[in-house]
């Protein structure tokens, strides 16, 4: 149900302590990697948003999604680097998870900035990110971001961090 050679969601979600009735936002969620395992883990009282940019990833995951019969997951077609791109109601959700996607933005600052608009006080945001000076076998991908860089950008957007673990 869960797993991947590299990630494993269900222990990246577990340590991340995701409850049952959380409102989570999967900023780039792609295929669904992480949306399905989202929406196991805060159950049926509990609500995905599952946004990425491409037509073509939300539909890939609308299928995971039906086949893991996910019914608590929204799919969301958004730019994250707009002002309000995701459409999400501000202060609305307890958690944010950015998976392999910061690397990508170009305005990471912009990213960052919908994670804070949307986050309840006292919510959380899970930042993954391939660090190429750690991840052996990880895929060779361009501006690629290590942990120190990742770190800078989260923490300039005005989070601070509790924990590191290893996805």
């Amino acid at each position: 149900m869960f797993g991947s050679a590299f990630l494993k969601p269900k222990i990246v979600l577990e340590s991340w302590d995701v409850r049952p009735g959380e409102k989570i936002a999967d900023f780039g969620c792609g295929a669904g990697f992480f949306s399905v395992a989202l929406a196991q883990c805060a159950g049926p009282q509990g609500t995905v948003y599952a946004l990425d940019v491409r037509q073509e990833a939300l539909d890939a995951a609308r299928a995971k999604i039906k086949i893991a019969g996910a019914t608590t997951v929204q799919l969301i077609r958004a730019d994250l680097e707009q002002p309000n791109g995701s459409g999400i109601k501000g202060a609305s959700v307890d958690k944010v998870l950015i998976a392999n996607i910061l690397f990508q933005a170009e305005n990471k600052q912009a990213v960052l900035q919908e994670v804070a608009r949307i986050l309840r006080p006292q919510g959380s945001l899970l930042v993954i990110e391939w660090d190429p000076e750690k991840s052996a076998g990880a895929p060779v991908l361009p501006n690629t971001i290590n942990r120190i860089e990742a770190r800078k950008c989260v923490e300039n957007a005005g989070f601070e961090q509790i924990k590191e673990i290893s996805a």
